[in-house]
């Protein structure tokens, strides 16, 4: 296995040279280049040779936790800014909380119940810089952290700007992308016919033929069909030929809020994704899960049996904006599709109470659904 400090030392020397290079439209090959090498470098130094995916068994293993419920979250932060505090909380679960560092040493689950779902709440151990690298249990952390449907990143309200940025860092360089979403481009390997390159919409952000080739050919990729569906970065095109990106929502949490001013308060109100609490005091708690909910994307479907009432007390929670009847089908089990033949919808997606419904109806939260087979 390759030394890790001498893939940490060339990617120190390409980044002093990347800092050196002037940017501009002469300098944006070399700029691709080097971010292709100091990229495959990292995955190296993370992964190992050969660059397993972030989210495989093999890369930087999680913490050995099963996943349970209908959504995943998972703390993240600083030693001593209140997550397990906020665990117990939410959930009940007791998880130690001292006013030293590093009270938490592995995973903690716990599991609540919030309109009817089932949450997991992962109190993680605590980051430290360098983390992504190795450093105290950071790739566990990191790597548990990107099965999560969604990421707390908490944050001490007092000094919450260093820390937001040193762990967004060390989450980016594990591959984590944080509220982000995929980038629309399109790789498709072929055996021979050399590179083919389409832009679907103008490139303003650096991205034209000549880099897409230099950056494919630091992957040693001689023969593929290219089509940039998006105008993207050079980073944004490596991440996808990386392939092995987590595009993970996020929320700061900013903790203790108890202990600082209505001035600093205004201004941490000014910054997006956030949401002010203070766990001891369980202060604006509701806001918090209200938040976790719209970012997971949750909505609930009831079901009812034909000839019986609905069943509100066990809601199916899909995790999809807009979902269709078909999703909702396959949510309860994959075998319900071949055999389909319409649904019944009562609530907001229906035009009138009952609607008869095909696979390609889009549901809405609480509405009812009866899923009705062909008779063979």
């Amino acid at each position: 296995m390759s030394d890790p400090t001498a893939i940490e030392a060339k990617i120190g020397v390409l980044e002093a040279e990347m800092a050196r290079t002037q940017k501009n439209k002469a300098t944006n090959y070399h700029l691709g280049t080097l971010k292709a090498k100091i990229a495959k470098l990292k995955s190296e130094l993370i992964n190992g040779p050969g660059g397993k995916s972030a989210g495989s068994k093999d890369a930087g293993r999680g913490f050995d936790v099963s996943k349970s419920g209908d959504t995943r979250i998972g703390l993240v932060g600083f030693p001593s800014v209140g997550k397990s505090t906020l665990l117990t909380s939410l959930t009940g679960t007791r998880s130690e909380a001292a006013a030293y560092e590093f009270t938490t040493l592995t995973c903690i689950p716990g599991t609540m119940k919030y309109k009817g779902a089932r949450i997991q709440v992962l109190d993680l151990p605590g980051i430290i810089e360098g983390a992504a690298g190795g450093r105290g249990r950071g790739r566990q952390v990191i790597s548990t952290a990107s099965s999560c449907n969604l990421i707390l990143i908490v944050l001490d309200a007092a000094k919450p700007v260093t820390h937001k940025k040193i762990i967004e860092s060390e989450l980016f360089g594990f591959g984590i992308r944080v509220n982000q979403t995929a980038p629309k481009i399109k790789i498709v390997k072929k055996d021979a016919g050399g590179l083919g390159y389409q832009e679907a919409v103008p490139q303003t952000k650096g991205m034209n033929a000549e880099v897409c080739r230099l950056i494919c050919k630091e992957y040693k990729i001689s023969c593929a069909e290219i089509i940039l569906r998006q105008d993207v970065t050079t980073d944004q095109f490596i991440d996808v030929i990386e392939g092995n990106r987590s595009y993970i929502p996020c929320l700061y949490v900013f903790n203790k809020i108890d202990a600082i001013t209505i001035e600093e308060l205004d201004i941490l109100d000014q910054m997006p994704n956030y949401v002010p609490i203070s766990s001891t005091l369980k202060w604006n708690l509701d806001e918090l899960m209200e938040e976790v909910w719209d970012r997971c994307n949750m909505i609930r479907i009831y079901t009812k049996p034909q000839g019986q009432i609905p069943d509100y007390d066990g809601p199916v929670i899909l995790h999809a904006q807009n979902p269709s009847i078909e999703e909702f089908c396959n949510r309860l089990h994959k075998g319900i599709m071949p055999t389909f033949n319409f649904a019944w919808v009562w609530g907001k997606s229906a035009k009138h109470q009952p609607q008869r419904c095909g696979k390609e109806h889009i549901l809405e939260d609480e509405d009812i659904v009866t899923i009705v087979k062909r008779v063979c």
